[in-house]
């Protein structure tokens, strides 16, 4: 056989350092229980190694080695059954014979899933605190749910438009339907896991970066249910609209450069007011305010689904407008939108700017403009979505944030 002997040699080591480092991790975890260990450092090293050196004298070869290791693992149980009735440790010796024989083949593909194993098999007890103490019954259902509209449903639905104007797509918009409920999700277990103060903003900043308007809905729901959960689900809120608006700058930056310069300061301006608001509503949340969740629901597919209903109709209306007034209507159609996707409309506005369509004077106030309405649609979401206190909290905030970039543009702009 020809063979590489450089790529060889590393394929061999490399299924050596897989076996033992599967083989350290089992050694760690069940080498002091009690219990006699069946598979440690030097029999999983040995097993990679096996797999690697069968699978260079031939595919039938290495067949039979797996076979062979699947009959050393079942009677490896049988032996440890009394005491270990898991089958964690036999299946991670063939897993180990598969990594060896692949790392002849794709060395880094094998070393990085060399890694995942040993992961996953140190995490055994924070792996069973999540599913069994941190995820509730209930979660585990809503997250069932989640995952059918998002792995089964979304694939199905089309990615073309269905209205003449070419703005209603159907898988955007469940899209929208699975970031509401994905939002809920994260926001729920975040809380039980970290308590109010933090669970909560952190789990609004990085779901601001998928959608704002899904996580003022999903903190909104999440505040009914206690008083005390009213003031960090604002502020998570009020987070992920400062996600949302970094992402909003980083849209205009990349069309239109000379647009994210002048509007810079505002920008910032609106930042600060929106990391002042947040932080006054983390203020004097103790933990132990907390409700037990452990039975409620994370989100309701009915809710997400009206707001993705919403966002349609404020598509529909604003491409209307657009039809009617022409290109010269093209800044007020764009504010309209922002109404129902902020983003989109930022980049609509970039890309008159850029081409010349619109003067820089006009864009850094049709960008106040779109932040204003984006706001407004916001506020009125976060009224219905959490009641008057929640409401009247991110109303605030939003507010400050439109008004510290209108006085900042007025004010740099002479």
């Amino acid at each position: 056989m020809n063979w590489d002997w450089d790529y060889t040699t590393q394929g061999l080591l490399a299924a050596l350092g897989i076996g033992l480092l599967i083989g350290a991790v089992r050694e760690r975890q069940h080498g002091h229980d009690g219990h006699a260990l069946q598979a440690g450092v030097r029999t999983h090293a040995l097993l990679a190694l096996m797999g690697a050196m069968a699978l260079l004298l031939g595919p039938p070869v290495f067949l039979v080695a797996l076979l062979a290791a699947g009959l050393l693992a079942w009677s490896s149980y049988r032996v440890t059954a009394p005491q270990d009735p898991g089958l964690t440790g036999e299946i991670a010796q063939l897993t180990t014979v598969l990594l060896g024989g692949l790392a002849l083949q794709q060395q880094a593909l094998a070393a990085a899933l060399g890694v995942v194993v040993a992961i996953l098999l140190w995490a055994k007890a924070p792996l069973a605190r999540l599913s069994r103490d941190v995820i509730s019954d209930a979660e585990m259902r809503d997250a069932l749910l989640l995952a059918a509209c998002a792995l089964v449903v979304l694939p199905l639905l089309p990615d073309t438009a269905v209205d003449p104007w070419g703005v209603l797509v159907p898988s955007k918009l469940w899209q929208i339907v699975v970031l509401v409920m994905g939002v809920g999700m994260l926001g729920h277990i975040a809380l039980r896991a970290v308590g109010a103060r933090w669970g909560l903003p952190v789990a609004g900043f990085f779901s601001g970066f998928a959608s704002s308007t899904a996580a003022v809905a999903g903190f909104g729901r999440s505040s009914r249910a206690a008083t005390a959960l009213v003031p960090p689900s604002a502020a998570a809120a009020l987070l992920a609209n400062l996600a949302s608006l970094l992402l909003f700058a980083a849209v205009i930056g990349t069309t239109s450069p000379p647009l994210l310069q002048v509007i810079a300061w505002p920008l910032a301006a609106g930042a600060l007011m929106l990391l002042v608001f947040s932080a006054l509503g983390l203020r004097h949340v103790p933990d132990e305010a907390v409700p037990q969740t452990s039975g409620a629901k994370a989100f309701q597919l009915r809710h997400a689904l009206v707001i993705a209903l919403v966002i349609a109709a404020v598509l529909l209306v604003s491409e209307g407008l657009r039809q009617l007034f022409g290109q010269a209507g093209a800044l007020v159609g764009a504010t309209v939108a922002a109404l129902g996707e902020l983003h989109a409309a930022a980049a609509s506005v970039a890309s008159l700017t850029a081409s010349g369509g619109l003067e820089l004077a006009q864009a850094r106030w049709g960008v106040v403009a779109l932040l204003g309405a984006a706001s407004v649609a916001k506020t009125v979401l976060a009224f219905v979505s959490g009641g008057v206190r929640y409401g009247g909290i991110v109303a605030v905030g939003l507010g400050a944030m439109v008004v510290a970039a209108a006085v900042v543009t007025w004010v740099v702009g002479g």
